[in-house]
């Protein structure tokens, strides 16, 4: 099929390069572990007996994504030692970052919530702390394994990975841990562990996909040139061995953030804020999305059918629809389309909150939900990957993503709290409303970035 529409469009042929689709493996491995730490927990959590506002703060343990510009200099930057011979700098750290998630993952399937919480919080945090190293990597390894003329190709594939491994980690971890239990209302500890631990054998994808992959040549002579005359500076004025640590540092660290800054001047305070406050709608509403749907009745068959076969198919319908329409309208249209877009489906889980118990109105909400996010989605890390340079991509698109998760995990953090206080409604529609000033961001950076 991908041949055939190859033949016929040749703008699909991309999607048949073994980059592209080595991309594909890449964001299932990277999708995976986020909705574990996420939303698949809180169903856990949440049929543990675990009280919804303990859930909500549980889920600032996510926040972690929001901080991994702190290590990225260092897996910039640095070599793992031997390891980084054999396989080169950014697969030796996928490789470390996968096998050590693997690990973690594990660690939670052991942990019981009712009466071991601190020690499934700890590995959840190490589940979160790997997965964001490996989503540094990924997002070098895409960024520098194309010319910028791919990196459209190369983001629609990651995304589609991203979001099927959200779906498997989502509706299929329910899926099984329905299967092991002996009845839909009964909760059995040991069906959820057994799920946890599928899921770890399903990261091995990542562990095999980097294997195969191959790592990317990049260019950074005159990155070099740069350390070497800024050390050749600092031993005038210090010991040799600081000197070089100091050179180290000033590259590593500081001039990523100088170099974004000497690009886009006083704009560059404007694209931070559109970039910590695009997704805000979405992070708010997913908190409580599964612990809406058992609180309105629904059965984890219930829930995982919908999410596996209309949330997975939409969502991919709505990656490519929002692949072609941002070549062919561009990047800041698309990205204000999605916006409206996320903002608005929040309050059709309004209308379910006043319904209540239906599968059809549940059905059309969780596919619009799921379509919108893919044009979003896809609309946002185009959008990213194009902010970045070249010598300094880990460090600099780990701190555009970790801004963009930072502001909405935390405010996702009271989301129990507000359910509690105002109930499900409001909170969806307070959730949308929080989205909309999203809108006057994008047409700024916009209009700035025309001027320029």
């Amino acid at each position: 099929m991908l041949a055939t529409l190859s033949q016929r469009y040749p703008s699909f042929a991309v999607y048949a390069q073994k980059r592209v689709m080595i991309l594909l493996l890449l964001g299932f491995s990277a999708g995976l572990p986020l909705v574990l730490v996420f939303g698949t927990l809180s169903f856990w959590l949440r049929e543990a007996g675990v009280d919804r506002t303990t859930i909500g703060y549980f889920s600032w343990i996510a926040a972690i994504y929001g901080f991994k510009w702190v290590w990225s200099p260092i897996i910039d930057r640095t070599q793992i030692p031997v390891l980084a011979k054999l396989m080169g700098r950014r697969r030796s750290w996928m490789l470390t970052a996968q096998i050590a998630l693997i690990v973690s993952l594990l660690g939670m399937s052991t942990s019981d919530p009712a009466n071991q919480i601190e020690q499934l919080a700890w590995f959840t945090l190490a589940v979160a702390f790997f997965s964001a190293t490996q989503d540094i990597v990924v997002d070098a390894f895409r960024i520098e394994s194309a010319p910028e003329s791919v990196q459209g190709a190369m983001a629609a594939a990651y995304q589609a990975g991203y979001r099927s491994a959200m779906i498997v980690a989502g509706a299929g971890a329910l899926t099984f841990a329905a299967w092991l239990s002996p009845a839909d209302d009964t909760y059995l500890l040991s069906a959820w562990q057994g799920a946890y631990v599928g899921m770890a054998v399903l990261a091995g994808v990542g562990v095999i996909t980097t294997l195969i992959a191959k790592e990317p040549e990049i260019a950074d002579a005159k990155i070099g040139e740069r350390e070497q005359q800024t050390l050749n500076d600092f031993a005038r004025r210090m010991p040799y061995a600081r000197a070089r640590f100091s050179a180290w540092l000033y590259h590593s660290v500081a001039m990523p953030f100088k170099d974004f800054f000497s690009r886009f001047g006083k704009d560059a305070i404007l694209i931070l804020m559109l970039i910590s406050c695009y997704r805000i709608s979405d992070i708010v509403m997913g908190i409580m999305a599964n612990v809406f749907y058992v609180d309105m009745g629904f059965a984890k068959q219930e829930i995982a059918a919908v999410s596996k076969v209309y949330g997975l198919i939409m969502t991919l319908v709505g990656g490519v629809a929002g692949g072609a329409l941002l070549m062919r309208y561009g990047t800041m249209k698309i990205l204000y389309l999605g916006a409206a877009l996320v903002a608005i489906t929040n309050l059709l889980f309004a209308v379910q909150a006043e319904v209540g118990y239906n599968m059809a109105l549940l059905t059309f909400n969780i596919s619009v939900d799921n379509f919108s996010a893919g044009i979003a989605t896809a609309a946002f890390i185009a959008y990213l990957s194009s902010l970045t340079s070249a010598g300094y991509t880990a460090t600099q698109y780990a701190l555009l993503s970790s801004i963009m998760l930072l502001f909405p995990k935390f405010v996702a953090g009271f989301s129990g709290m507000v359910v509690d206080a105002v109930g499900y409604t409001w909170f969806f529609v307070a959730a949308a409303a929080i989205g909309f000033p999203v809108l006057t961001l994008v047409r700024l950076v916009d209009k700035a970035r025309r001027e320029s």
